[in-house]
């Protein structure tokens, strides 16, 4: 079989698979398969593949044919400028994080080494990122109730050669440290009933723990005032539709210069304030 052949064939067995997106995962599995750029594969077009080879390409794809999610088939992801790992103990980073991380790098801009606090790091994704792109070095922490996404994410600070701080701290026990210059979460959003509304990769394979859940951005907000200090910033990742609630959550608990910024499908996705005591 060539490299071609074995698209042609990645890709139909996807589709019959519901994936949504056969040609572009099966180029991507490939392509990991043999260690080669998606290019190349175009490249090796007529190549024949050996037979560790194929048996490599068919695993990756026989696993994603299931609806494990491209991201976890692989074992790592990409996120801004950095390529993390990421299994099934982390979410895996999404577009729409970005722009939080955006969000972040505009309120600590001017501060020659701010501290910052990632509340539920997961992955590392967003500490890493802030530590790794603030031009006068960020002392970033992040904290998360895992051990596992912990673990994960010091792989990730190993990985990238970025250096943050880690903790074990569950938001229930409130907030503590700093004072901080910023603190940011992406925090578990997802009502328990619309768990099952989302698509088969996130409801079946991503942590659930991580995804499901109610009261965390109120905790997140409540308790960031506890670490922040004054004029200091908070910004958070919130559900689809409720950029208005939390914003008027962030002004009554004192919170100023509240706004809402769009993801890149033009909804409100991130809020931030900035704590006044």
């Amino acid at each position: 079989m060539t490299v071609g052949e074995a698209l042609r064939a990645s890709t139909q067995f996807l589709d019959g698979r519901g994936v949504p997106s056969p040609r572009v995962d099966a180029e991507h599995l490939v392509a990991h398969a043999l260690g080669v750029s998606r290019l190349d594969l175009y490249l090796q077009h007529d190549r024949p593949l050996s037979e560790e080879e194929l048996a490599r390409a068919r695993e990756l794809v026989r696993r994603r044919g299931t609806r494990e999610p491209l991201a976890y088939v692989l074992g790592e992801w990409g996120f801004r400028r950095l390529t993390l790992s990421v299994d099934r103990r982390v979410l895996i980073p999404r577009p729409e994080t970005e722009i939080l991380v955006d969000r972040c790098l505009a309120l600590i801009d001017g501060l020659e080494r701010p501290e910052v606090l990632d509340v539920g790091t997961g992955s590392g994704a967003i500490a890493l990122a802030i530590a790794d792109e603030h031009p006068g070095g960020a002392g970033v922490t992040g904290i998360d109730a895992s051990e596992g996404a912990l673990e994960v994410a010091e792989e990730n600070a190993r990985r990238t050669g970025v250096a943050i701080t880690l903790h074990r701290h569950d938001l229930r026990d409130g907030l503590s440290g700093g004072p901080y210059d910023l603190v940011v979460s992406n925090p578990p959003y997802v009502l328990p009933e619309e768990i099952d509304t989302l698509e088969a990769e996130v409801r079946e394979w991503e942590p659930r723990v991580a995804l499901v859940g109610t009261g965390a951005t109120e905790a997140v907000a409540a308790g960031a005032r506890d670490v922040l200090k004054p004029r200091g910033g908070l910004v958070l990742e919130v559900a689809d539709g409720t950029a208005g609630e939390v914003s008027a959550l962030l002004e009554s608990l004192g919170y100023d210069e509240v706004a809402a910024t769009l993801d890149l499908a033009e909804r409100d996705r991130v809020v931030e304030g900035r704590w006044t005591p």
